[in-house]
């Protein structure tokens, strides 16, 4: 998948973890979607930690405004890719 696919889906789900500000219930069915689509996204260690993260950050109230998905984003494919090239 395309980089800013990612990056697309990534802002797109983090929008849809506002929807609990307005609707509260929306937690108990979007927190444990969401780290399922965080590990369909982000593969690997880190997207199962960011997984863990997601679904303890959208469980618990008043955080759902960390954009997890797109810092996930930023990640991966800024600061991880820098240093890989730093080294290089």
């Amino acid at each position: 998948m395309n980089k800013y696919k990612i990056l697309t889906l990534s802002l797109l789900f983090d929008a849809l973890g506002y929807v609990s500000l307005v609707f509260p219930p929306f937690d108990f069915i979007w927190a444990p979607l969401s780290a399922y689509l965080m590990t369909k996204l982000y593969k690997g260690r880190e997207g199962k930690i960011a997984a863990i993260i997601s679904f303890v950050e959208e469980a618990l109230p008043f955080l759902d405004v960390v954009p997890t998905f797109s810092l996930m984003w930023l990640y991966t494919y800024v600061l991880k890719s820098s240093t890989v090239t730093n080294k290089a």
